[in-house]
């Protein structure tokens, strides 16, 4: 007779800590970020993936959520673009596969599991749409992350348009203001780097992605460029 399976790890409470800190997670960040390098990508590695969870963990505590699902929103942001160790292409669908198991060996509950995965595989703005308020975090904190800092490139001479607005970029904060319901993107650009008209060339999908999710959290999504309010 075959041996009878038991009954898998018991539920508990698991942390973004506990989640970054598995191997095969910081491994698949680690080489996802090095694989998106080699083919010209922004950085997508720790820093991207620490400041996405602590965005989306700040934008739903501020608009009033319970302390587990802005918990739950920041473990999606840490681990929401793992998939780029497989391949670009459908990252976000095989972050979620990836994740499944890890966070069942760690003992995450089922249901809890099911909001992290809806959250990576809906983060795209291909297929994705915010399905939970996990998922409308998540969207939030990894579209507005335009800055300097995530160029890996240093000659501004072979810049492509993607290099040339993110270098542009040296301030970008994510306001959220829980009484008023507004949720603004506010940008200090460079202009002899690059024309704000660039930065809606590239990025215009991601801010009606971003509108969508604000609206999802029952919020109006702006964005004020150097001072001035443009959405």
């Amino acid at each position: 007779m075959g041996r009878r399976k038991g009954p898998g790890p018991p539920s508990r409470l698991v942390t973004v800590d506990t989640v970054r800190h598995h191997p095969k997670v910081a491994a698949f960040v680690e080489a996802a970020d090095r694989h998106l390098a080699a083919i010209g990508y922004t950085e997508h590695g720790q820093r991207h993936s620490t400041l996405v969870s602590r965005i989306a963990f700040n934008v739903m505590t501020r608009l009033g959520f319970a302390q587990r699902e802005a918990e739950l929103a920041a473990v999606a942001g840490f681990t929401h673009d793992i998939g780029n160790v497989v391949g670009r292409e459908g990252h976000a669908l095989v972050g979620a596969v990836l994740m499944a198991p890890i966070l069942d060996e760690l003992g995450m509950p089922p249901e809890e599991t099911a909001e992290v995965l809806g959250a990576i595989g809906n983060h795209e703005e291909t297929h994705g749409h915010p399905v939970n308020p996990v998922s409308a975090a998540l969207i939030l904190a990894d579209k507005t992350d335009v800055h300097r800092s995530r160029v890996r490139n240093r000659d501004p001479a072979t810049f492509d348009i993607h290099d040339r607005v993110n270098y542009a970029v040296v301030r970008s904060f994510l306001n959220v203001d829980g009484p008023s319901r507004t949720i603004t993107l506010d940008l200090t650009i460079e202009l002899e780097v690059t024309p704000v008209l660039d930065y809606f060339e590239i990025f215009l999908q991601r801010m009606i992605m971003c509108r969508r999710a604000a609206e999802f959290l029952d919020c109006r999504f702006h964005i004020v460029i150097n001072g001035a309010r443009l959405l």
